[in-house]
């Protein structure tokens, strides 16, 4: 099934079910006013909301229009972002002159991000000055249940209750002084934004296995496809062993949303999913960064399709704006995405 998050003023909006070619909507305040509220009672909820999204697919519902909907979780209790593509964290290492350590290779990277304030898809990017290095990140994100102490990995993939794709935006001439003091993210790390839609593992068959989603990442700049890569290769650690990783020494609660990192491949050939990893793949090829980050007016497009095309949790869909700076241009039709 397939959920979001209608913007109705409150803080947390309210929960719909969405039919699965994204067309159509229905409110469910009998079983859970918000979707946080579904999660904490999980067990009682899923069954309740699948039905009404069968019978949303043979009836009619209400006009579902992303740009109506908030995050699927505007708030959430825990934000937990890792980096399991091991290709672009070895690529801004090196192009900085350093090497990555062996115990990434065993040992996840992760962070814990502010998880307050999520954009809906269709926000745009603020920022103060197009000087902060405004960069987009492609990633995806699972949505677990209670997950319990010391999980192990196997375990840890049946607390997957939803996936989704964040843009998780990131501010790269404050992320680097930032991480020099040896705390963390902080002002680097500004609001980051959900897809349209959340949506259940077995909705995403036969896409969904074995920790992984199996389909491309793609990514448009200013209509611009800039990179397809394959979020199923080359993920050093699946969601499992993320899952597991985080509750090591403490529960998560329902509603934990934790990140893939920035989905990369190491061919050039499929390009990127940031722009700081085109901008060091162009210093270590050319010796010189030539891409520009994000400017007032670009607008950013994320998503991922199956085989006949279709979103299959929405498309996020921004653009960027610089308060203070020229009136944002009017916003041009979705290009026609290819498959992947």
């Amino acid at each position: 099934m397939k959920l979001a998050t209608l913007n109705n003023g409150s803080r947390d909006g309210q929960l719909v079910v969405v039919n699965r070619d994204l067309t159509r909507m229905r409110a469910v305040p009998h079983i859970a006013a918000t979707l946080q509220q579904a999660l904490d009672d999980w067990a009682r909820c899923a069954p309740l909301l699948q039905a009404e999204y069968d019978d949303l697919r043979a009836s009619d519902g209400q006009p579902f229009d992303p740009a109506r909907c908030a995050a699927p979780l505007p708030r959430a209790y825990q934000w937990l972002d890792a980096s399991a593509y091991l290709n672009h964290v070895d690529l801004t290492r090196r192009a900085r002159g350093g090497e990555m350590p062996p115990s990434f290779l065993t040992d996840p990277v992760m962070y814990q991000g502010a998880s307050d304030d999520f954009m809906g898809a269709r926000d745009p990017i603020t920022a103060t000055s197009e000087d902060l290095g405004v960069d987009l990140e492609a990633e995806i994100v699972v949505i677990t249940d209670d997950v319990p102490q010391g999980v192990d990995p196997a375990t840890a993939l049946e607390h997957v209750v939803l996936l989704g794709l964040v843009n998780d935006v990131t501010l790269r001439n404050v992320v680097l002084p930032e991480l020099a003091k040896g705390f963390g993210f902080l002002q680097g790390k500004p609001a980051s934004a959900l897809s349209p839609v959340f949506v259940t593992p077995d909705e995403l068959a036969p896409y969904w296995r074995d920790g992984k989603l199996h389909r491309a990442m793609q990514v448009w700049l200013n209509d611009r496809l800039i990179g397809q890569p394959q979020a199923g290769e080359e993920m050093q650690f699946h969601f499992g062993e993320l899952i597991a990783h985080a509750a090591r020494t403490r529960r998560l609660g329902a509603g934990t949303i934790l990140g893939s990192g920035t989905i990369s491949n190491a061919s050039d050939a499929v390009g990127v999913c940031c722009l700081v990893e085109a901008r060091v793949r162009e210093q270590l090829r050319d010796g010189q960064m030539r891409t520009p980050f994000l400017k007032h007016g670009d607008r950013v497009r994320i998503a991922m399709r199956d085989e006949a095309g279709n979103s299959l949790f929405g498309d996020i869909d921004q653009q960027v704006r610089i308060p203070g700076t020229r009136p944002l241009p009017a916003a041009r039709p979705a290009p026609q995405a290819a498959t992947a």
